[in-house]
């Protein structure tokens, strides 16, 4: 579990194929004095876990899945890559609840620069579209946003000064990739309430299946005055 807060950014050093996937050689600082063989940690965004440490950095594996859903498979030598390690027990909760599972890649589609900041304008995968709300919470490379507007098949987040030198998300220009994870409780909600792409939406009968059933004045027996 994550919050979407980056504590460093790293530097690709290796890229391995393995087994469909790879092994990343990543090159850090700051985090190495608390990071152990066995931790999890967030890298862009995807929960991967710590298989080696040493005084510059540590390797992580990548399986196919992961590979192949997320821009890790265009690290180069040199790649910057935002890290964050799992969250801890009494810690704040800074961003939002971000559980390191990328759902797709978006394409960055337009820069805008806004006084010190930026506005980045993203189009998510179409499949992912209904997740996303406005003023609800997304991770771009596991960095927490809130989503500032929704025109189309875009959306856009609000870059501050400090996240574009604190992450990699400074360095994005359109026709850039990021690793996107919606807010999860968006997929809880689907679920529970059963709803799938196609499917109609919330309707009365639904909602009385699901135990919210609408009473009519008729059914009241209380007092008018507390109708």
């Amino acid at each position: 579990m994550f919050t979407g807060l980056i504590r460093e950014i790293g530097v690709i050093e290796q890229v391995r194929p393995k087994s469909g996937g790879a092994e990343l050689q990543v090159r850090c600082e700051k985090l190495m004095p608390s990071l152990h063989r066995g931790d999890s940690i967030a890298v862009d965004g995807a929960c991967l876990t710590v298989t080696a440490v040493s005084a510059k950095g540590f390797c992580a594996d990548v399986v196919a899945e992961t590979w192949s859903r997320t821009i890790i498979r265009w690290y180069r030598r040199g790649t910057k890559v935002n890290l964050e390690p799992a969250l801890r027990v009494g810690e704040p909760l800074g961003g939002h609840l971000v559980l390191g599972h990328v759902d797709g890649v978006a394409d960055v589609v337009e820069v805008q620069p806004e006084g010190d900041g930026k506005t980045i304008w993203v189009r998510p995968p179409s499949s992912l579209s209904r997740y996303i709300a406005e003023k609800g919470s997304v991770a771009l490379n596991g960095v927490s946003l809130t989503v500032a507007a929704i025109e189309g098949e875009t959306f856009s987040v609000a870059l501050v000064p400090f996240t574009l030198r604190e992450t990699n998300l400074g360095d994005l220009v359109p026709g850039s990739r990021a690793n996107l994870e919606v807010d999860v409780l968006a997929r809880y909600v689907e679920r529970l309430l059963g709803r799938k792409v196609g499917e109609e939406g919330i309707t009365l009968s639904r909602l009385e299946e699901l135990g919210f059933t609408a009473r009519s004045s008729s059914d009241y027996r209380g007092s008018p005055a507390e109708l």
